[in-house]
């Protein structure tokens, strides 16, 4: 409602602005005068815009990003340039002239509306205050009251019509121009890869370090052990000694060889673990073999649907098998889901990854779930995170990516 009655005083002020700015603009475009006064209105009008940007957030809840700060190149003509160029403040222009309509709609449903219902409501009355005296009974005074009582209850229906309107408004012309936008994502979700791929490193260059090198260390110490005891005249035996003893030496190098080959087992498993999470060797036949094995290990039952038609690139299937990966692991740890169906689709340029729960559902991007980080990896490829996670389930994870970049 606070919006609405400050619409008409802002609407009228920034409409009038606009329209002057364009009509003194035609007016003096064939003057020397008419560029340099273009230019200034566009950037009163982007000042304008960001002050009702930010009226719209605070007012409506609309958080609307706010655009890139206008370019100020050096020299007075390629700053004016950049101002006549600026699509930002070309577009604020636009929303106030079409804030100016809506302003008007929005004060006439808070103000005109309410008396417009007492008027009808109270018709009965008001005329005969008016006009005293005996006065016979009319339609008006029957269909006066439910009228005026039907008008009062649309007001919440239409104020909150106009406010949906303002939103889209404000989103459309007030934020960065997409490729801006896009640019900005790019940019973060670049950052945000830069960031994780250097964490994998270490993380790798630690695992190496102090995992599978330790375990080669000791595999080694174990080998010059067992080296010792067979250069020894006594494990041979070639020297002089009871039978006891020459079995107590083979039974020592028995543990010795067993030991090694412990370790070596497990320096094989640590190093299948390093390269898996480097490239997933199920990969390596696409999309169609990677995730029936990873859905397999997956501890919740899951229902696999696929439907590769075509193969996509080596970038996008990595991109959607970890996805997946990350998915599941949410529903194990998060959810409590009792069942999970995963259907992936390769059609006509695009892969659509979805991953459904029973679950009890409240998930959502920036929640604490991994879907925040899995957003931004996804949008370093051009792809796109959508949630459906009412509380109490069930919830619905569909990633969108294109086949080749």
């Amino acid at each position: 409602m606070a919006f609405a009655i400050l619409g008409l005083p802002l609407g009228v002020l920034g409409g009038v602005y606009a329209v002057a700015a364009l009509y003194a603009g035609a007016l003096l475009s064939l003057t020397v005068l008419g560029l340099p006064f273009v230019a200034a209105a566009l950037a009163g009008a982007r000042g304008i815009g960001g002050l009702h940007r930010r009226l719209v957030g605070r007012l409506l809840g609309e958080r609307v990003a706010a655009p890139p700060a206008s370019a100020r190149p050096s020299g007075l003509l390629a700053r004016g340039r950049a101002v006549l160029t600026d699509p930002v403040a070309w577009r604020a222009l636009l929303y106030l002239l079409l804030r100016l309509p809506l302003g008007v709609l929005g004060f006439l449903t808070v103000v005109g509306l309410p008396l417009s219902s007492v008027w009808l409501a109270g018709f009965p009355l008001w005329v005969r205050l008016l006009e005293p005296g005996p006065r016979p009974v009319d339609w008006l005074d029957v269909a006066g009251p439910p009228v005026g009582l039907a008008v009062l209850a649309a007001v919440p229906a239409v104020l909150r019509a106009l406010s949906r309107a303002n939103r889209a408004l404000a989103r459309a012309l007030l934020g960065p121009v997409r490729s801006q936008q896009r640019v900005r994502e790019l940019e973060h979700a670049r950052a945000t890869l830069l960031a994780e791929n250097t964490d994998r490193l270490r993380r790798l260059e630690r695992d190496l370090h102090d995992g599978t090198q330790a375990q080669l260390v000791a595999l080694a110490i174990t080998l010059s052990l067992a080296d010792d005891a067979l250069g020894d005249p006594e494990a041979s035996g070639a020297g002089v000694g009871s039978g006891a003893g020459v079995g107590a030496d083979l039974g020592r190098l028995r543990t010795l060889v067993d030991r090694a080959r412990g370790q070596t087992d497990d320096t094989i498993t640590g190093l299948r673990r390093l390269t898996r999470g480097i490239h997933p060797v199920a990969l390596d036949g696409g999309l169609a073999e990677a995730l029936p094995a990873l859905t397999a290990t997956s501890p919740v039952p899951v229902t696999l649907r696929l439907d590769l038609r075509e193969r996509p690139t080596e970038v996008i299937e990595r991109a959607v098998y970890f996805c997946a990966a990350e998915l599941l692991t949410n529903v194990a740890k998060h959810s409590g889901a009792r069942a999970v169906e995963l259907t992936a689709s390769a059609v006509d340029g695009r892969v659509r990854l979805t991953v459904r729960d029973d679950g009890r559902g409240g998930a959502g991007v920036g929640a604490g779930t991994g879907l925040a980080g899995l957003a931004e990896r996804l949008a370093a490829v051009d792809g796109r995170l959508r949630v459906d996670s009412p509380p109490g389930g069930p919830t619905v994870v569909t990633a969108e990516l294109p086949s080749r970049l």
